[in-house]
C-alpha cells in the first residue's frame, strides 16, 4: 500500500494540494481576498455579501495584474479584458 501526502488549505477545507508550497500560497490568496471584500464591502455598501467575495477572489488571484497597474501601469489592466471569463 502506498502512502500518499497531501495538503490542506486552512481557509478551504474542502481542497487537497499536493505541494505545501501551493497549499501556502492558496492560503494566502484567500486571505488577501478576505481582506479585499471587507475594504470593497466598506467602500461601497450597497454590494452583496456574494458580490464583494466574487471581487475579492478575483482580484486576489489577479494581484500581479493589479500591481502593475498600481503601479504606473494602467494598460496592465487591458490583459484582464482580453482574458476569458472565469
Amino acid at each position: 500500500m502506498a502512502v500518499e501526502v497531501v495538503y490542506r488549505s486552512s481557509r478551504d477545507l474542502e481542497r487537497l494540494f499536493m505541494d505545501k508550497a501551493e497549499a501556502d500560497r492558496h492560503d494566502k490568496m484567500l486571505e488577501l481576498a478576505e481582506l479585499l471584500a471587507e475594504v470593497l464591502q466598506k467602500a461601497v455598501p450597497s454590494l452583496s455579501e456574494q458580490q464583494v467575495e466574487e471581487a475579492g477572489i478575483y482580484m486576489a488571484k489577479n494581484r500581479d495584474v493589479f500591481a502593475k497597474a498600481f503601479k504606473s501601469q494602467p494598460d496592465a489592466l487591458s490583459e484582464l479584458l482580453s482574458a476569458p471569463a472565469e
